[in-house]
Parts: C-alpha cells; structure tokens; sequence
C-alpha cells in the first residue's frame, strides 16, 4: 500500500526540524552561542528564516530541541505505567534514564554551554516550571486519596528539579536515589494529610 501523503509530509517535517535543530547546535559548539544568529543557522541548513520559526520558537529553542519529548515522557510515566505500578517508581525510573541520557559523552559540550548562557540558563528554568504544570496535571488523574494542586505541583516540581539536581551531583544516579526517597515521603504524606481533617 502506497504511503499517505499526509505521513509523508510529516516526516519531511521532521526531517527538516532536526536538520536544523543539528545545524543550530553544532554552529553554536563551533562558534559559541552568542556568536550565531538565526540568519546564520537558516543559511547553513539552507532552509528560510521564516522556515527555522516555524519549528522553532526562539533561539534558545534550537538548543532544547527536545523539549516537548522531555515534557511528554515525564507525563507518560504518570499515565502509560503498568497496572498496579506504583507512582513515584516510575517517575524515578524515567528521570534515571534522562539523566543517563543527558550524561552521554557527547551532551557534556551542550551542557557547558547550557550552563555559561544566561538566556540559556533562564529559558532552562522557564521550561522546568512548564514540564512541572504537565507533571501536575498529569498527577491531578491519579488514584488514591485526593492531593491538593498545590501539593501536585509541589511534587512535580521536585520530580523536575531532581533532573538538574543529579546532573550537577558527583554521583548522579545516586543523587536521584536520594531525592527520590524524599518525593516518596512527600507524596505519601499529602496523601495521609489529605485523609485527615484538620483539628478545630
């Protein structure tokens, strides 16, 4: 059966999201961040500037590439576990697995660069706060005794934050262990505190 032309378009989209998103990252690792404009990207990848837009938000969005990815995995560990999995098990295994990834060899020039970038620093902790809400409203359909939002959004938060926490760690995955254990006693206790009235 011939392929849909509407499959097709999407993967020529694609393709040329991460032709640019590659060409963007590996002009700032030569030059430096500040150094390269959107006009310079666009001229490499031979694409318009109106074209890098139309994938990307910003500059700082050429970097953080796979945002939406990040976003959606936390999201997916909260509702796509397995039947009976407890919660925060899986939220912990997920962030093993993105911290591993962002500690392969070849994410360490990013990450420095990440981490000497103003704007890149604060377009960072713009996204967490973003990945955060998701979480939250992901935690919102959990079973169980009822948590405020506010005690949601606390967890998510912390869920998020172990990322970076761990990333700076001398032993990262041990970091998340540690924080993990934190979040479990969190999330159990907005539990317990939601099962019981307040004393007048």
């Amino acid at each position: 059966m011939p392929e849909q032309p509407a499959g097709r378009r999407e993967r020529k989209k694609a393709a040329t999201r991460q032709k640019i998103a590659d060409t963007a990252l590996r002009l700032f690792l030569e030059h430096g961040y500040d150094a390269v404009g959107i006009r310079d990207v666009a001229a490499e990848a031979d694409v318009a500037v109106t074209t890098v837009f139309a994938h990307f938000a910003s500059k700082e969005a050429l970097v953080f590439e796979r945002d939406a990815d990040f976003e959606q995995r936390l999201a997916r560990a909260v509702t796509d576990r397995a039947p009976g999995e407890p919660l925060v098990p899986a939220l912990r295994r997920e962030i093993h697995a993105l911290v591993s990834h962002c500690l392969a060899d070849d994410a360490a020039p990013v990450w420095r660069m990440i981490d000497t970038s103003p704007a890149l620093r604060e377009y960072e902790g713009a996204m967490r706060l973003r990945h955060a809400e998701a979480l939250a409203t992901a935690l919102a359909a959990e079973p169980g005794p009822p948590r405020t939002g506010t005690a949601r959004r606390a967890i998510a938060r912390f869920v998020v934050d172990a990322f970076a926490l761990a990333r700076e760690a001398d032993d990262p995955q041990a970091a998340v262990d540690e924080i993990f254990r934190m979040i479990e006693a969190a999330w159990e206790t907005a539990g317990t505190h939601a099962r019981v009235p307040l004393s007048g």
